[in-house]
């Protein structure tokens, strides 16, 4: 059905064509700057305005003799315009979350929700803030349309260093085409400023998210927090997810890991972001050798591992476990008759030598005389009988190597392929799912590997799981995403496996745990899939952070304890630290000599509440468009720069 759009985009588009292109983008109107405008009381735009009888007659009322201009009421139109002045439904017959009257994903105001672990704009990211009782309310704001361009600008990096088998160094290039890449920071944020050098590039992406639960979990379960309301949790996942679709290359897969309290909503999400007609499977993960004994109605020890293609294609084959590949029969008696001829020795046999006549025996008939010597034939035989196979087929298994005996007088010919067939993935994964290159295990395996690397973290996916999943679905040198680093697993996995990775992770345990492991990975550890896949060390990656600025300020603002502390904070968030901090941008519609500071008369919690709120939300990194800035250049390194230069491809 084609859009109608209303009456008053005409009107506007006649009366606004006066002013250029200011409030057009080709030939649609610009309704985020025509907003802007009406909302700052742009005179020559109401001037214009006031001059369209259309806008007069709907938008202008009378009231006690006094005339009122509803610009609330205008500037909802303008920026909502799915609804049609001809028709009765506003909706267009669509079902979906509303606020306001307006379909969420219409609304021009969109909650940015960034709940701890991985991406807190708006509070942190560690399960200490839960701890402290800060709701989901307090840890997520709403952000306008208008900002969020700016919000999702790429950001500068900086503390950029490469490690090899040679150690750590400092880096000013990076090669897109072969580096792999680390990053710590806000991993939204993070893709995004990836997006353009990266989109429709990346084969595979693995997914550890924070989980949902129904149920609060004890705060030490956990390396980050897993407490939130499902609401927050399902735009926090959808914001990424959506990025995550976009950087697919076209025959790109995704699997995203889940428990049982959350698995459900996922896919209901991912049906919405990838399309249900791309959802492949819901592989189930038995995780535990101990399934959970207190339970009073059943012992779960399962996870879930929903997958989709960016595009299902139906021809695709993922690779699951080998097929048995011992002899078979070559005869089948539901098959017609036919004859092949082998040439002198192809076929083993487990009868005497000598020479057997020509004849019918009671499985084939054999068409010329066979002369059996040191156990194979000697000269050209020709069988007949019911086979599976064509002589071309025959003829390229013998070149391939195949093997082929007769084992008794009958003269039953079996063979046994050269090569085993893979079939697909089965949909139970566990540690009885065997395949020749990979058993897969659960939390204890991987809590095993992880104590002998001396890495202090819990639930960690295991090195088998990863690897049964990118074998099943990439080849070597594939573009490889995680942007739920956690402890590196998928990192690790990939290094191993010969496939390039991207990895994101906010939490400050990128450094202790992250990328230790990874540099024992290049040494050539041997847990894990190493000896699987016979890893003997090498490899690289460069490690970046996104560069802070608001973001260290709400970091200190999360840890602080008292009112005193966030004095101090404030009062560095006014004029900043030489040499190491640039002052805080703060909301500009504060009244910031309004703020007190007497803690008789205020609370801490509301006063960190206050201060969080102040910080703008937009300036959490900065932006690569800032990088010359003399007031942004000075905290940067010469290598740093140059290395932004270049991976961003500004460089000379």
């Amino acid at each position: 059905m084609s859009k109608i759009e209303p009456k008053l985009f005409d009107e506007l588009k006649k009366a606004l064509i006066s002013f250029g292109d200011k409030y057009f983008i080709g030939d649609e109107l610009n309704r985020s700057k025509v907003s802007d405008d009406l909302r700052a009381y742009d005179e020559a735009l109401l001037a214009k305005l006031f001059e369209i009888d259309f806008i007069k007659k709907n938008y202008i009322k009378e009231v006690a003799g006094q005339k009122l201009f509803q610009i609330d009421q205008l500037e909802e139109a303008i920026l909502y315009d799915d609804y049609w002045d001809t028709s009765y439904t506003k909706y267009e017959n669509r079902v979906g979350l509303t606020s306001n009257g307006k379909f969420i994903e219409d609304n021009q105001d969109v909650v940015l929700d960034f709940p701890f672990k991985d991406g807190v704009l708006t509070a942190s990211m560690t399960k200490e803030d839960n701890e402290n009782g800060y709701d989901d309310a307090f840890l997520n704001e709403v952000i306008e349309k208008d900002e969020i361009d700016r919000l999702f600008d790429k950001k500068i990096l900086n503390n950029v260093k490469r490690y090899d088998v040679d150690g750590e160094k400092d880096t000013d290039y990076f090669d897109t085409e072969k580096d792999n890449l680390i990053i710590k920071g806000n991993n939204l944020l993070a893709l995004h400023s990836l997006n353009e050098m990266y989109s429709g590039k990346v084969r595979f992406i693995y997914l550890d998210p924070p989980y949902y639960f129904d149920k609060s979990k004890p705060s030490d379960a956990f390396s980050y927090n897993s407490n939130f309301k499902l609401s927050s949790w399902l735009v926090f996942m959808k914001n990424r997810l959506e990025v995550a679709r976009d950087l697919l290359d076209s025959d790109g897969v995704i699997f995203v890991s889940i428990s049982e309290d959350g698995q459900a909503y996922l896919k209901i999400l991912m049906d919405d972001v990838f399309g249900k007609n791309n959802f492949v499977e819901t592989f189930i993960w038995r995780n535990t050798d101990n399934a959970d004994s207190l339970g009073n109605k059943s012992r779960s020890g399962l996870e879930y591992i929903h997958a989709y293609e960016k595009v299902k294609n139906s021809n695709r084959k993922w690779i699951g476990k080998d097929t048995e590949n011992g002899d078979a029969p070559l005869l089948n008696s539901s098959n017609g008759v036919s004859q092949l001829e082998f040439e002198p020795g192809i076929i083993r046999f487990n009868i005497p030598d000598g020479i057997y006549k020509a004849g019918s025996y009671p499985k084939i008939e054999l068409l010329d005389d066979l002369i059996v010597e040191d156990g194979k034939n000697k000269n050209i035989i020709k069988l007949k009988g019911k086979f599976k196979w064509s002589q071309s087929y025959l003829d390229e298994e013998v070149r391939k190597g195949g093997d082929f005996i007769i084992k008794s007088k009958q003269f039953s010919i079996r063979y046994q392929k050269s090569e085993s067939n893979s079939m697909a993935p089965e949909k139970m994964v566990d540690t009885t799912y065997l395949s020749k290159m990979f058993g897969v295990g659960s939390y204890e395996d991987s809590n095993s590997h992880l104590e002998n690397l001396q890495v202090n973290f819990t639930y960690s996916k295991p090195e088998s799981l990863i690897a049964f999943l990118m074998r099943a679905t990439t080849e070597e040198d594939d573009l490889v995403l995680d942007f739920f680093m956690g402890s590196a697993t998928t990192q690790a996995v990939a290094m191993k496996m010969h496939r390039r990775f991207i990895g994101i992770e906010q939490m400050d345990y990128i450094n202790t745990v992250s990328v230790p492991r990874l540099q024992k990975v290049i040494a050539g550890e041997q847990g894990g899939i190493s000896k699987d896949v016979n890893w003997q060390g090498g490899g690289s990656f460069v490690y970046a952070e996104l560069m802070q600025k608001n973001m260290g300020y709400l970091q200190d603002i999360i840890a602080s304890t008292t009112i005193d502390e966030l004095h101090e904070i404030y009062n560095r968030m006014l004029s900043g630290v030489d040499g190491s901090q640039e002052s805080a941008d703060i909301s500009f519609k504060a009244d910031l000599d309004k703020i007190e500071w007497d803690a008789t008369k205020v609370k801490f919690d509301d006063q960190k509440r206050l201060l969080i709120k102040l910080l703008d939300k937009n300036g959490l990194y900065y932006n690569y468009s800032e990088i010359d800035d003399q007031n942004v250049r000075e905290f940067l390194s010469d290598s740093d720069y140059q290395f932004n230069k270049d991976f961003y491809g500004t460089g000379e």
